[in-house]
């Protein structure tokens, strides 16, 4: 591995940095750029480090993308690999850990979810999420949770396998109302034998791996052995599951022929947005899909152009660069079907790259014919929908936004980044009092961000001093921070009241040194109707109303109830921890959930646990006479 790396980007670390460059070898490898901040702009691979790496300093790029990057790195890694293929995968392995700013990323979802067989003398299917192991059998992965249990319902219809947990199995003495419905063959009451339980297990296995017509010919061929030896009503049972396998392997929505398991991969790039639909066939049944939808794609597409237009004959299109991240990314682990039917062609080298990876030969296909052609058609149109409908509705929340920096005649440094912080103060008749505070950032809300502050030392339903204690935790040291250029401050702050809590804000905000113009207060209207909303200023300007159909009001809105709810669960989370005395033994040091949960189970809460003698408290399993001691001393 190489690395170059210094304090400052000066004209010295230039000149050192090329030099390391130029020492680059002539082999295959994966290289890395990082900003001043520690922060990776670019992962890429190359077949030759040198070739690829100098290109990137051999000219003058100008304020192209290529440039504005090349002008932010001060740090270099390389590592040289054996071949290109090991290459391309240490690159998306990469990209995937350090997420770089120039690189198309995929999001890590690993939610896909999978019908289980458990092992048990009589299996049982379920629903399920989660790494796999050898135990039990697994089929999928599903493009959703319906989809599992799409096939739980129609394998509970054919086969009548039970989807009981084994607790409630082990315990029964009647049949539940699946029996009844005819969904379960009773195997909890023994109603079924086990040999025919067996062979429904296997039938419905045989099912799922594709072998529909080997199970109806299996069937078909018992059927006709029960009528042989007179057994008629075995006979009719049989009947009955041919006939409900026949009708819903008509009612399925795509016919996928003789193809078991393939994935269809469709791409659509637009408005500097992308989406890749991912259409899932698992055992000969078309099972649905999903839309993926990357980050960086402007950057990173632009970037590429930049480069291609430097390598004349090599011009690869967004839609390719966007189609082989997601193949490089998505299977990166493994569980690639043996058939990708792709709507753009990409390079026959990450085809084989994954291949070699996954130990199964896989075939690529863009151009399909017939039934494959079909299911390629579908998951185009469905990417072009789901874009589509992304990109409604981030301009319309885009929209909204700018109505909002409009109505106020405010001007954010930055529109796509214009950050609101909103707080609000709940609590039951001042009990359990919490403020909170929620983020809207780029257009959306940032669940992440949010924050709760727990309310000391004010008079129980003093919402205008619960106010002034979380502004001034929330502000002070950030104001500090803001003044050195170490952190920024939001371009909006909202406050769920009227002229008395846009008061308590301003005397917070005169005090920390900072601007009244970001205070706005969100006041009820006539009736505390919704949509009769006004905005009330801290810098003396006339409340506004801004119309129940303003889409700035619908902003506001959104942002104030979000707060609201936040708030309220956390009271309500905090109230109950309260009066179970929860909060109290907690604080006590030695005394854990289970131990707190013992005592309040032994005693019948917190006031038993109070009245409790040291002697009482040491019947207590796990409860020491020490601990007992500091326990009579705490609530004493």
């Amino acid at each position: 591995m190489t690395d170059v790396a210094s304090e400052t980007p000066t004209d010295p670390l230039r000149d050192k940095l090329l030099a390391e460059v130029a020492a680059l070898p002539g082999l295959p490898g994966v290289y890395r750029y990082f900003d001043a901040d520690g922060g990776v702009l670019y992962v890429g691979k190359a077949g030759n480090l040198k070739k690829r790496v100098s290109s990137y300093f051999q000219k003058n790029h100008g304020g192209t993308r290529i440039g504005h990057m090349v002008s932010k790195i001060v740090r270099m890694q390389t590592t040289v690999v054996r071949s290109e293929a090991e290459a391309l995968l240490l690159e998306n392995n990469l990209i995937k850990t350090l997420n770089p700013r120039y690189n198309i990323l995929f999001r890590d979802d690993k939610s896909y979810p999978y019908l289980k067989i458990a092992s048990h003398d009589y299996p049982r299917m379920a629903y399920y999420r989660g790494s796999v192991d050898k135990k039990h059998r697994y089929f999928g992965p599903y493009p959703g949770a319906w989809a599992v249990k799409e096939s739980i319902q129609l394998l509970q219809k054919v086969f009548r396998l039970r989807t009981c947990e084994d607790t409630v199995f082990n315990n029964r003495t009647r049949p539940c109302l699946l029996y009844q419905i005819k969904r379960c063959s009773g195997p909890c009451v023994k109603l079924v034998a086990p040999e025919d339980y067996a062979r429904d297990v296997e039938n419905a296995v045989r099912f799922l791996e594709g072998e529909q017509q080997e199970v109806m010919d299996a069937l078909q061929a018992q059927m006709m052995a029960h009528a042989d030896t007179l057994e008629f009503e075995k006979a009719a049972e049989i009947r009955n599951q041919l006939g409900a396998l026949s009708r819903v392997l008509h009612q399925q929505a795509v016919d996928t022929g003789s193809d078991k398991d393939a994935d269809v991969l469709a791409v659509k790039v637009q408005g500097g947005r992308a989406c890749v639909n991912l259409a899932m066939v698992r055992g000969g049944r078309h099972l649905g899909d999903r839309a993926y939808f990357p980050k960086h794609v402007e950057d990173a597409t632009a970037l590429s152009a930049e480069e291609d237009a430097d390598s004349p004959g090599q011009t690869v299109s967004a839609e390719v660069q966007v189609l082989a991240a997601f193949i490089a990314q998505h299977y990166l682990e493994g569980g690639v079907p043996p058939l990708l039917v792709l709507s753009h062609p990409v390079d026959k080298a990450l085809i084989e790259a994954l291949s070699l990876q996954s130990g199964v030969r896989i075939t690529a296909l863009h151009q399909p014919r017939e039934q494959r052609r079909a299911w390629l058609d579908m998951a185009v149109k469905g990417a072009d929908l789901a874009l589509a409908r992304l990109l409604a509705e981030e301009g319309s929340q885009q929209a909204r936004t700018r109505a909002l920096v409009e109505a106020l005649d405010l001007s954010p440094e930055n529109f796509d980044s214009f950050r609101i912080e909103c707080f609000d103060v709940s609590h039951t008749a001042g009990e359990a009092t919490q403020a909170s505070c929620v983020v809207f950032e780029q257009h959306k809300m940032q669940p992440s961000q949010y924050r709760r502050y727990n309310i000391e030392g004010v008079t129980g339903g003093d919402d205008y001093a619960a106010m002034r204690q979380v502004l001034t935790r929330r502000y002070s040291k950030l104001a500090e921070a803001a003044q050195q250029g170490e952190a920024r401050l939001p371009d909006l702050v909202l406050v769920d009241g009227g002229k008395g809590q846009v008061a308590m804000a301003r005397e917070v905000f005169e005090e920390l040194g900072l601007d009244l113009g970001l205070i706005v207060g969100v006041e009820k209207g006539e009736g505390r109707k919704v949509g009769l909303e006004e905005l009330v200023f801290a810098d003396g300007r006339e409340k506004v109303y801004l119309g129940k159909d303003s889409a700035a009001l619908m902003l506001v809105a959104q942002i104030r109830d979000e707060a609201h709810r936040f708030a309220i669960t956390g009271m309500r989370a905090r109230r109950a921890s309260v009066r179970t005395g929860g909060s109290k033994l907690e604080d006590i040091p030695g005394v854990g959930p289970k131990k707190r949960a013992r005592l309040l189970q032994r005693f019948g809460g917190l006031r038993g646990v109070t009245n409790a003698s040291v002697e009482d408290l040491v019947s207590v399993d796990g409860i020491s006479r020490e601990l007992a001691e500091e326990i009579y001393r705490a609530l004493h």
